[in-house]
């Protein structure tokens, strides 16, 4: 079973000993961030430092004028913490190594498009808005949406893609020094604070016959009983009448999205160059594993990254639809500190292979410490055998 880990541009450069030390993990492939958003990242073995501060969303490469021209909005290059073409000099060193490289796109997530343009934003039905996570119903949005995968994905050294947020970004995010969890949101909470209302969703509503005011005023009376802490565990909360043809009217707007970021990446890319999705099953989740049809999504994407650090149970729809060929990569978290378990990776990707993947993602080499690489190394090593001798 091929595996794969998540690596920062910053993470191989200035450290010679990175690119062999991944390579010595058994991994065939790094998938390498090229378009990011704001983090804080630790690096345990980096001879330079120990802590990178990416201080706003950015592409870690230098941007095409002429590619922009005519953008409305445009992405921000990275500053000191990934100059000039940091992707492209972490992707020769990675290669030279003996590794494949695939770029690592993240899309509806980012900050400072919030920051510099406030009206692209996600406003639920309180009125708040949310910068961390551009409308993707809104056409400004949808077209630097694509026009950044166009760029991205096909970075010179990159032979596949993986795209996070390709879809509907919402609530949950972890925000800087996050005060949020004084009251729990179940899945149907987090939902419904997802739900934006910004001037092209309301017309979208509209036109489907939602009457928006009456859907915001809906969704706030459904979420008093959580405010006062009497909401029953995993309830619908919103009328199913409502509840149906919002989602369809979001999932309709996240399906088209991302039908035209595939194509975008496939125009833009040299013929066998591989584009998956970071996906969930379950249609209205939000976030970095954007929800989605599993049928519709792998009739056009050539597979999916899905999250699997809580089980397989996701990956099944999936395989379910998968047609011969397709990639079903289970994303497993292999950083103790993160909650992570690398002492488990042999068996959660025994079980992940019996659930349909047919490829793994550790998360995140980069940010792993000794330990965690050593046991993941020889996690790899029994995980080969083990499929050696299932085959």
């Amino acid at each position: 079973m091929k595996a794969a880990a998540f690596l920062y541009p910053w993470d191989v450069i200035g450290d010679p000993d990175a690119a062999a030390r991944i390579a010595d993990l058994g991994v065939r492939q790094v998938t390498l961030a090229a378009a990011y958003h704001s983090t804080r990242a630790l690096t345990p073995r980096h001879p330079r430092h120990r802590i990178v501060t990416a201080e706003h969303a950015a592409v870690l490469y230098p941007p095409d004028p002429g590619h922009w021209a005519g953008h409305e909005l445009r992405p921000h290059r990275s500053g000191e913490w990934a100059p000039g073409d940091a992707f492209g000099e972490a992707a020769a060193a990675l290669a030279d190594a003996g590794l494949d490289v695939h770029s690592w796109v993240v899309l509806a997530h980012n900050s400072r498009l919030g920051a510099d343009h406030p009206d692209t934003s996600v406003v639920n039905a309180y009125g708040d808005r949310y910068p961390w996570a551009p409308c993707i119903a809104q056409p400004a949005v949808r077209d630097h949406l694509v026009a950044l995968a166009a760029e991205a994905a096909p970075r010179p050294g990159a032979r596949g893609t993986e795209l996070e947020s390709c879809g509907w970004y919402g609530f949950a995010h972890l925000h800087a020094h996050d005060k949020v969890a004084g009251v729990g949101l179940g899945d149907a909470a987090q939902y419904l604070m997802s739900l934006c209302f910004c001037p092209s969703c309301r017309k979208g509503y509209a036109a489907d016959g939602i009457a928006p005011d009456r859907l915001a005023g809906a969704v706030r009376q459904a979420l008093e009983p959580v405010w006062r802490g009497t909401a029953p565990p995993d309830a619908q909360l919103l009328d199913a009448e409502l509840a149906a043809p919002v989602l369809e009217f979001r999932t309709r707007t996240a399906r088209t999205l991302q039908e035209s970021v595939i194509a975008a990446v496939r125009a833009a890319a040299p013929a066998g160059f591989q584009v998956l999705l970071h996906a969930d099953p379950q249609a209205h989740h939000c976030g970095a594993n954007a929800g989605v049809d599993p049928a519709h999504i792998l009739s056009v994407a050539d597979g999916v990254t899905v999250p699997c650090a809580q089980g397989p149970a996701l990956l099944e729809p999936f395989a379910r639809h998968a047609p011969e060929g397709a990639v079903l990569a289970a994303n497993l978290t292999v950083v103790a500190g993160m909650g992570g378990s690398p002492t488990t990776l042999t068996a959660d990707a025994t079980r992940a292979a019996a659930a349909g993947a047919t490829e793994l993602r550790l998360y995140h080499a980069g940010l792993a410490s000794d330990t965690d690489l050593t046991t993941v190394r020889a996690s790899l090593t029994a995980v080969r055998a083990a499929m050696a001798g299932r085959a």
